[in-house]
């Protein structure tokens, strides 16, 4: 097998998995499970940019970004560490490297500031909060 053709096969594999990988876990939690991992929080260069969903990323709102649940998809996010909690609604992607580092939420400041961190990474657990709960 030349290079050429092995890096076409692990790009092809590399695509496969980022596609499958946050499906199945989000099939779990969307149906009521959580998810454990690491949160981490937005730079401040994204002020503004616009988010996946279409909206202009700010800082001072109640969101976050995840590939492991559909867009729009509620989640209250404890800081396992202290036990505070905030929620959220996905609007977002996180790059796809971040889920290898064992990222599972990407949240703003305010989100941040409210769960006791505001610097590094902390261990949170999602919970999905059922539709109908939250009013828009």
């Amino acid at each position: 097998m030349t290079v050429k053709k092995m890096l076409k096969f692990f790009a092809a594999l590399t695509v496969f998995y980022f596609l499958s990988f946050p499906a199945l876990v989000s099939a779990n939690i969307v149906t009521g499970g959580t998810l454990t991992g690491i949160a981490s929080f937005y730079a401040k260069f994204f002020e503004g940019r616009e988010t996946t969903t279409g909206e202009k990323f700010r800082h001072n709102l109640f969101t976050g970004a995840s590939n492991n649940l559909p867009l729009n998809t509620w989640v209250r996010v404890t800081n396992l560490r202290n036990g505070k909690s905030v929620i959220v609604r996905i609007n977002d992607r996180m790059h796809p490297r971040m889920a290898k580092k064992g990222r599972v939420i990407d949240l703003t400041h305010v989100a941040a500031h409210q769960l006791g961190f505001n610097d590094g990474l902390i261990k949170v657990k999602m919970q999905v909060i059922p539709a109908g709960i939250i009013e828009e």
